[in-house]
């Protein structure tokens, strides 16, 4: 019988996707320019409503027993479901590049005698190999590392908010003055966006879960709150005088050897999950390809594509990211669980893929204004469901 994955080793798995510098980043991006009492509101609701996205498409999966890229083939034909897989590969590896240029400078920032380049390839290096090894056979190791992630960001956590409440005068009043160039929707936007960006990836670990339900369930909870606590400790360190920088944050924090372990860990334990889920992905595209062997070869891709430069195309990438796998699990939630038609044919794959199409367009349009209203992910994933659900509404007459 093959073996399944308990409630623990779910909330392990997503709760050190979550631990992650490109999260941190994101935090200080929200704190250095946005009012404080101004930015929970937003923030705390992207999150919950990208969480609530989260645990139904990873329940989707779980049921199904597929992974995330296969699951898409019921609601968008064996092509359109190749498309997706293709999308998400490619995406996959810009995040894992993305993530390892983010290991990588914070590291240089710590004063290591070691050049960017080469970090990025060790980061790569250690990547592969968990990948080679992977989740089940380094259960003991993963739990490990992930109470140890626990207990060090809990320790910086404690030193930031200390610094923030006695900080220099230039670091309150960089906090208290903060230009208010993000408005709500803005804010809610970025928090919405790193949730959404693990859409096509979360049903890749829920298909083995052992009670699907729960399973899903724990997952989202657990990447929501530990994407939260990142986001804060970004915030933190927009207001201690640190330069907006996380190096600088951890040094002024008293944390040497301690922070490095943290970046290392942090950027290791995203990146696992994101180049597993590629060679996962490169499978749904053609089946005879070795989903581990996959993985490997996208984490050293990363490398060479992080030394190139990929982070002066972090944010818009973010953005990317959301406008293509939003839509498309808007037309997945739909047709899953609420159209009673599981037969496969070509007019609903084509419909499903218009559906997707239009929310996509809706969020390219909306992106280019300032600020929209609920946001172009949440008016993408509005109009994708929208469209999709006309062709429920039509099954039931």
């Amino acid at each position: 019988m093959e073996k399944r994955t308990g409630l623990f080793a779910n909330g392990i798995i997503w709760f050190g996707v979550a631990i992650s510098v490109s999260e941190i980043e994101t935090g200080i991006e929200i704190g250095a320019a946005a009012a404080r009492d101004s930015l929970w509101l937003p923030l705390v609701l992207g999150h919950i409503l990208g969480g609530i996205l989260l645990f139904f498409v990873g329940l989707i999966g779980a049921r199904v027993r597929l992974n995330a890229m296969e699951t898409t083939k019921s609601s968008f034909g064996k092509y359109g479901s190749k498309f997706f897989a293709a999308l998400n590969t490619f995406q996959l590896l810009a995040w894992v590049a993305v993530l390892n240029a983010q290991g990588a400078s914070a590291l240089a920032g710590l004063n290591l005698p070691i050049s960017f380049p080469l970090t990025c390839v060790i980061l790569a290096a250690l990547i592969a190999a968990w990948v080679y090894v992977g989740i089940r056979r380094s259960a003991n190791v993963t739990t490990i590392v992930m109470a140890a992630l626990a207990v060090l960001l809990a320790i910086l956590s404690v030193k930031l908010f200390g610094l923030d409440s006695g900080s220099s005068a230039a670091g309150a009043t960089a906090a208290g003055t903060a230009a208010t160039a993000l408005k709500f929707w803005n804010i809610f936007e970025i928090s919405i966006a790193m949730p959404i960006s693990w859409l096509p990836v979360i049903s890749d670990y829920t298909k083995d879960a052992e009670k699907p339900v729960k399973a899903s369930a724990i997952s989202a909870i657990a990447y929501t709150f530990t994407s939260l606590w990142m986001y804060i400790i970004g915030i933190e360190i927009s207001g201690i005088g640190a330069g907006n920088n996380i190096a600088q944050a951890i040094l002024l924090a008293g944390l040497g050897i301690p922070g490095i372990i943290i970046v290392v860990l942090s950027t290791v334990t995203t990146n696992f999950l994101a180049a597993n889920s590629a060679g996962e992905s490169s499978k749904a595209i053609y089946n005879k390809i070795n989903p581990k062997i996959a993985g490997v070869v996208v984490s050293f891709l990363s490398a060479a594509l992080a030394i190139s430069g990929i982070m002066d195309h972090y944010i818009s990438f973010l953005y990317l990211i959301a406008s293509v796998f939003a839509p498309m699990a808007a037309v997945l939630l739909v047709s899953f669980y609420f159209s009673k038609e599981r037969t496969e044919s070509l007019g609903v794959w084509l419909w499903n893929i218009f559906a997707w199409l239009a929310g996509f367009i809706a969020y390219q349009v909306a992106e280019r204004f300032d600020s929209v209203f609920l946001g172009p992910t949440l008016l993408a994933v509005i109009v994708s469901a929208a469209f999709a659900s006309v062709r429920v509404l039509s099954e039931r007459k």
